[in-house]
């Protein structure tokens, strides 16, 4: 029998779990046309398929950071791994749709990954270095979303949409062999009960610098959440690009991201995680700021447009893998709640900030006030970042005050 794993994991077993995570997302969207007319139900209703998983979603990382700072990330994260795989299984097999959307739902134990990849990171390094880390984690968070639904389309082109299922099933009993023999517990500080962990909570949620990390992160990837709902309808519209072009042209947010990433991950030796948010939102405005004024005074133009989101998106990749990193650092004997609040509060700005999009943005509009709304977001990323800011500075002043280390 092979022995579980004693020993922290590899970076790449971490990467992995949270590839697997954004890719259950997405991967067979390119198939919810076939799907809602193999079940024969309308499309609509097809596409609870995600838009129920992902508010689904937010509740497991709510409640899986929690438990694994009772029990430990190891069983949590097999836990998960394990119902994931058994969902999918179902899924590729059941001719009902109810029961189909039961299974999908239960596939959101693979979110897990996401939530908990990141506080293993925490419980394994220091702050600056787990930044590091974290910005290099965030290229699989970046890459997913394009390559998934490619994937998904081969596969349903080739052998149909049940594929996509399978090879969840699949890749889900592959990883969970991986972190039996590769993830062994990081977690070792754990409360001797919930009410003695609940008893710690008030530590965690009255701190105004954990909720200026978090805020600021939901902020930020929050303008990929409004450039995804908007820009469909806005490119077709104004450019007059095919669909093809415009998948292309899509990913220039998420280029940028890495761009972003890798950046950050080169200077977090040398940079204050609080000064690489700082200068990722003010990367992120400038240039959204800038092209909105452009593009509202009638300068439109492709360079410009995308131009604005490859900035945008650089902006993100240095702010998001430092704010992550901060906001599990406040508490890190708690990190695994923090990093579970954290990722719920980043799929619920999404879900209200897509929404807010797909209710205000027009054909006719579109073009200025789409990168509009993601300067706001930016701003209000920024105005996060600068109230943490603050707190180290007040809390800096105070520690320099003589008497202060007594």
């Amino acid at each position: 029998m092979l022995r579980p794993a004693k020993t922290p994991p590899h970076l790449l077993t971490l990467i992995m779990l949270t590839g697997a995570s954004v890719m259950s997302l997405n991967m067979f969207a390119p198939s919810l046309a076939h799907m809602a007319a193999d079940f024969d139900v309308d499309y609509g209703v097809m596409s609870l398929a995600i838009g129920g998983y992902l508010a689904v979603t937010a509740v497991v990382q709510v409640l899986v950071g929690p438990l694994s700072d009772r029990y430990g990330r190891r069983p949590l994260l097999l836990g998960g791994l394990a119902i994931f795989a058994l969902a999918s299984l179902v899924c590729a097999l059941t001719e009902s749709f109810t029961v189909f959307l039961v299974a999908r739902i239960c596939q959101t134990g693979v979110g897990a990954g996401m939530a908990l990849s990141r506080a293993v990171i925490r419980d394994m390094f220091e702050t600056r270095e787990a930044a590091k880390k974290m910005s290099l984690v965030a290229f699989m968070m970046a890459v997913a979303p394009m390559v998934g639904p490619t994937i998904g389309g081969f596969l349903d082109s080739a052998f149909g949409w049940r594929a996509s299922f399978w090879a969840y099933c699949g890749g889900g009993a592959i990883l969970f062999a991986i972190a039996w023999l590769d993830l062994g517990e990081t977690h070792h500080q754990r409360s001797r009960s919930f009410a003695t962990q609940f008893a710690s909570y008030p530590e965690l949620f009255r701190s105004r610098r954990f909720w200026g990390y978090a805020t600021c992160m939901g902020f930020s990837v929050g303008t990929f959440y409004i450039f995804i709902a908007g820009a469909p309808l806005v490119v077709k519209a104004v450019f007059g690009m095919t669909t093809a072009r415009l998948g292309v042209f899509m990913g220039t947010i998420t280029l940028g991201f890495m761009l972003g990433a890798g950046l950050s991950t080169r200077l977090n030796a040398r940079v204050s995680i609080t000064a690489m948010m700082l200068a990722g939102r003010v990367v992120a405005l400038v240039g959204l700021g800038g092209a909105t004024v452009l593009l509202a005074f009638g300068i439109v133009s492709v360079p410009l447009f995308f131009g604005a989101m490859v900035l945008s998106g650089i902006g993100n990749g240095l702010t998001t893998p430092n704010a992550s990193a901060g906001a599990l650092s406040v508490r890190p004997h708690l990190a695994g709640t923090a990093s579970g609040v954290s990722s719920a509060m980043i799929v619920g700005f999404g879900a209200v900030l897509s929404t807010l999009t797909g209710a205000v943005v027009s054909a006719e509009q579109g073009v200025w006030l789409l990168p509009g709304l993601m300067a706001l977001a930016s701003l209000a990323g920024l105005v996060s970042a600068l109230s943490v800011l603050r707190i180290d500075r007040r809390e800096g002043a105070l520690a320099k005050r003589p008497g202060a280390g007594a």
